[in-house]
């Protein structure tokens, strides 16, 4: 893993479809997906697991693929997730994020997080590891008690753990509720879209699997994606359901943004 640790400010972020989705500020929607879990506690889940795989994208800034959550007791999401970053020394880059939007939250994990989130209240995390394309990559959510949650990207191979980040919720705030939403997202057009961007956007293929959780008799479920905004049928999107979750792909081969 590689020492080199990062910090950012979540500008990836997008308003969105239904009430399965909080308040957040808008941008340029590109993919959308949704998750569940059966037979949660009242108080919600304690923990839970994200698997993701980038398939395939190249190795530049600009795609984010994650997974939302929300808490009993409080409306603004969290989310945790993948972002690919350019080649360093000749090995890969990847970016892992867990931040939440919540006010009131802080932070004393100082090496890999900072108070806020897209200008807003909250907490962001990141950090960033030699990782391998199309290997499946757990994003672990969990509480270690007195409000305090941790991610953490697991492995699917070497069972290497990598810590991002953790923060404290404020009170009167619980576990994971059952569901909530994923997406895919090229943020480079949140700073403003040049001409005829759908045409440009990169390619990418993504796997994210059906979450999992320690709480006994819960089974969680990955829906199909869906593409949402400008760009809708213009992008080559395609989705299907596979073993273990769900696939999507869209962009273009050779095309930088």
């Amino acid at each position: 893993m590689s020492d080199k640790l990062s910090r950012i400010k979540i500008s990836c972020f997008f308003t969105l479809i239904a009430s399965l989705l909080s308040v957040a500020p808008a941008v340029h929607a590109l993919v959308g997906s949704s998750w569940s879990v059966t037979n949660i506690p009242s108080a919600g889940l304690t923990d839970i697991t994200f698997p993701i795989a980038i398939i395939e994208a190249d190795h530049i800034t600009g795609y984010y693929f994650a997974q939302q959550f929300n808490f009993v007791g409080v409306s603004d999401v969290g989310y945790t997730g993948i972002q690919p970053r350019p080649d360093s020394g000749g090995k890969a880059v990847l970016h892992g994020v867990f931040s939440n939007f919540i006010n009131g939250s802080t932070t004393s994990d100082n090496a890999t997080c900072s108070p806020g989130a897209d200008g807003g209240p909250g907490v962001s995390c990141s950090v960033e590891w030699n990782g391998v394309y199309g290997r499946q990559y757990n994003f672990e959510v969990m509480t270690t008690g007195n409000r305090v949650w941790v991610g953490t990207v697991v492995d699917s191979i070497t069972g290497e753990r990598i810590h991002i980040g953790s923060f404290t919720l404020p009170e009167g705030t619980q576990g994971i509720t059952s569901s909530q939403s994923g997406f895919v997202e090229w943020f480079p057009w949140n700073g403003g879209l040049p001409p005829n961007h759908c045409a440009h956007l990169p390619y990418q293929k993504t796997f994210f699997g059906n979450p999992v959780t320690r709480h006994v008799g819960s089974v969680g479920t990955q829906s199909k994606s869906y593409e949402y905004g400008d760009c809708v049928g213009q992008v080559a999107f395609h989705t299907e359901l596979v073993p273990g979750g769900a696939e999507n792909n869209c962009g273009f081969r050779g095309q930088r943004g």
